[in-house]
């Protein structure tokens, strides 16, 4: 029996050798029909034999590319067509409605083969098929197509269209596909000599690098700096020039067995790390690399190469592992220009290695953490976005501005929310700049018209600037409420639960600084049942980099001001003249906003430890108290649990132990777990008072890895579900995400204010 059908198939199709992977399962199936692109998904027409035509589509979501994600199959009868074969048709724009891009591909093995064995694409660095290479880095437009990339200025030679053409190559429509005598090429500038000859390019940038030198390399989506992962010197010199001075340095390491020589690398983290994201993952050290790219931590961020180049790079290395950081200065977005490149990254480095592609869309690489078996995402950028989060909810018209630091926004599109990458902390004029011209090409490359905004409640952030701007309605969310609606989000919760949120900052309804949060919430509002004990900051934000002028404000507000000087030997490295100025501060209530920061108290007790009194970047004191810590003790400190959470007999026992000389390490652990119980305690409270068993965590310090780790088992203990996040980050690049489900909730109920 002859049967005809249309299936519209949703998801990430394009860009992945999804076409092609159809045309093989009909040709395989005996079955006739088209199959098409278009700005809505795929579409594809299918005739043939009835259980011929059943087969098919069941083979459709286990047959299709890796890199695929097929969110919707819609099949549906249509009048029979006669067709003589099955033939994929030239891609069509119908609608506003859009499907997915594809992130980058990290290369695939088989083009690796081909860089030493194909003729025409020996030693060529850009080797890529349909199941590999780049994607959002180029597309300019959709459908994606060549002339919507910026390939379409490399027309290409016979060799390549044919296979372009070829129904069974594997090329067979890959949009970035080139060759040695038809595509982009490297170059190296080293002080105004400008090489081409790819063999000349390599042998010098493994000539710099190993000798002490810094490269400048253009990557996928911008720029890195490159050395020597031996060389404290160099690393010291990179630093400087990166005004850079202790935060940790990625490594890209040649392959999975020499990363394994110096990190230890579970199942899991082994999985990430050799995926075709490829992005950065943060693991323990195993063996000493060097003292200055992971200054006081047991961990370092390591990739695995994941273009051409960096595969020809090691062959001729004499290291397996070279530094690879991001080609900027810091805190502004990673450089793509190749202009640019040669005349701010040639001042700091030796020799700038670049290539005539352009980068449409700059992305950051991506950083991954595994805790408790679960890949969870920190930064999300490279090879990540800009796939869309499925969400419960129609989204569609709403922009969500998102936070201040580490800054994502979001775009609602039916019921998905599609987060842009990276775009950094919006503190300069360069990063606002990025922000701006990146929602202006996501508006563009979606179809997005906003019909809503949704922004941060704090008014001071260029986030909420911009969105105050827009010519049309504004919603402004609580920050630790968008962070709870995040991982709801995520897991499509549309239901009242207990929320616990933790970081460093967000205005609260009271005017305070939050942090230290506990809700019952859902998507649409919030009752705050519980938070930390209100501490003044001294001197406002600037306590995040100086943690000692916290400890004294813990001090005083504890133990009254004279402890300043029963503890002196607290403060030895610090300027006793400074500390006369915080205490100042302190006592007049000068600039001294109230705090119930999780964050602001980690970075106290690292000070206290002697850990970190003053921070070189964010995060600093908390990351270097969690790396110190003795995760294997089962011992806690005494705290109070009443109208607030208080630490007050917390520090007095912590400084007892320091006085006693207890190890440092296992005091660290035992304030972990100190702060478990709390999370325990107070859900238990609450879930009394509410009848609420599900349990979410979010927020920044979350990212703690003893601390997620240990809370998510408890609660479990106790009969919790509990709820966390891996797709999208738990620290502020997750914000964006949690106002657009928020604005989306309030908007179905008409509650929009």
């Amino acid at each position: 029996m002859i049967t005809s059908k249309q299936i519209i198939i949703k998801g990430l199709v394009q860009g992945v050798g999804f076409r092609p992977s159809i045309y093989r399962m009909a040709i395989l199936h005996k079955l006739n029909g088209t199959v098409e692109n278009n700005n809505t998904g795929v579409i594809i027409n299918i005739e043939g034999d009835k259980k011929s035509v059943e087969n098919f589509i069941n083979d459709l979501p286990i047959r299709t590319p890796i890199a695929s994600n097929i969110t919707s199959i819609v099949v549906t009868d249509k009048p029979y067509s006669d067709y003589s074969n099955f033939e994929i048709i030239k891609s069509s724009s119908q609608s506003n409605e859009v499907t997915e891009v594809s992130p980058d591909i990290g290369v695939c093995n088989e083009c690796l083969e081909d860089i030493k064995t194909q003729v025409n694409r020996i030693d060529y660095a850009f080797t890529n098929c349909t199941n590999c290479g780049p994607r959002f880095t180029i597309i300019k437009d959709l459908p994606y197509d060549r002339p919507l990339t910026t390939m379409s200025v490399f027309p290409m030679c016979d060799s390549c269209k044919n296979e372009y053409i070829d129904i069974l190559d594997r090329r067979f429509h890959a949009q970035p596909v080139a060759c040695d005598n038809c595509g982009p090429q490297y170059s190296i500038d080293t002080k105004g000599e400008c090489l081409t000859d790819i063999k000349t390019v390599i042998e010098r940038t493994c000539s710099l690098i190993e000798n002490g030198k810094i490269v400048a390399i253009k990557g996928l989506g911008g720029y890195h700096l490159g050395c020597s992962t031996f060389n404290d010197k160099t690393i010291n010199r990179l630093r400087i020039a990166k005004n850079r001075e202790g935060k940790p340095f990625a490594i890209m390491f040649k392959d999975i067995s020499s990363a394994k020589e110096y990190l230890h690398i579970n199942e899991e983290e082994e999985q990430v790390l050799s995926s075709w994201r490829k992005p950065i993952v943060l693991l323990k050290l195993k063996k000493k690399i060097s003292n200055s790219i992971s200054i006081g931590l047991d961990s370092v961020g390591v990739m695995l190469p994941y273009m051409p180049f960096h595969y020809m790079l090691f062959d001729s290395l004499s290291v397996n592992s070279i530094v690879l950081t991001s080609g900027n200065i810091s805190d502004e977005p990673v450089l793509i220009s190749n202009t640019e490149a040669i005349e701010k990254l040639g001042e700091i480095s030796d020799a700038v290695v670049t290539y005539n592609r352009e980068i449409y869309n700059r992305t950051d690489d991506s950083v991954v953490k595994v805790i408790n078996n679960v890949a969870r995402t920190i930064r999300r950028s490279r090879s990540y976005a800009p796939s869309p989060i499925e969400l419960s909810i129609n989204t569609e018209g709403i922009f969500a501005g998102g936070a201040e630091l580490v800054n994502c926004f979001a775009i609602g599109k039916g019921n998905q929310a599609i987060l842009s990458q990276h775009i950094g902390d919006l503190k300069n004029l360069e990063t606002l700049e990025f922000y701006e011209e990146s929602i202006e090409r996501f508006s563009k490359l979606f179809r997005f018209k906003p019909e809503l905004a949704v922004m941060d409640m704090h008014p001071d952030y260029l986030s909420s600037r911009f969105v105050e701007k827009l010519d049309i309605p504004i919603v402004k969310v609580q920050h630790h409420h968008a962070h709870i609606a995040s991982c709801m989000a995520e897991h499509k919760l549309d239901e009242k639960v207990i929320g616990i949120s933790f970081d460093g900052t967000g205005l609260g309804d009271d005017g305070n600084i939050w942090g230290g949060e506990f809700f019952a919430c859902d998507l649409e509002n919030y009752e705050r049942i519980n938070h930390f004990e209100y501490i003044p900051q001294p001197g406002g934000d600037g306590v995040s980099k100086h943690p000692w002028r916290m400890l004294i404000s813990y001090l005083i507000h504890y133990f009254g001001i004279e402890s300043i000087s029963n503890y002196e030997f607290l403060f030895n490295d610090i300027n006793p003249n400074e500390i006369s100025t915080i205490k100042s501060i302190i006592e007049s209530n000068l600039n001294c906003p109230l705090t119930s920061s999780a964050g602001r108290l980690f970075d106290s007790i690292s000070s206290l430890l002697g850990i970190c009194h003053n921070a070189t970047y964010h995060a600093e004191a908390p990351m270097q108290l969690e790396s110190m810590a003795n995760e294997n003790i089962d011992e806690k400190y005494s705290f109070s649990i009443s109208h607030d959470i208080s630490f007050k007999s917390t520090f007095a026992e912590i400084i007892d132990e320091l006085k006693s000389n207890i190890c440092i390490a296992d005091i660290a652990g035992k304030f972990h777990n100190t702060v478990v119980s709390i999370i325990v305690e107070t859900a238990i409270i609450t879930s009394n008072k509410t009848g609420l068993k599900k349990v979410v965590l979010s927020g920044g310090s979350f990212q703690n890895s003893i601390l997620l780790k240990k809370a998510e088992q408890q609660l479990a203990l106790n009969g919790f579900e509990v709820f966390t996040q891996s797709q999208i980050p738990s620290n502020d690049g997750g914000i964006a995400l949690g106002q657009l489900a928020i604005a989306a909730k309030r908007r179905e109920l008409n509650r929009i204010i």
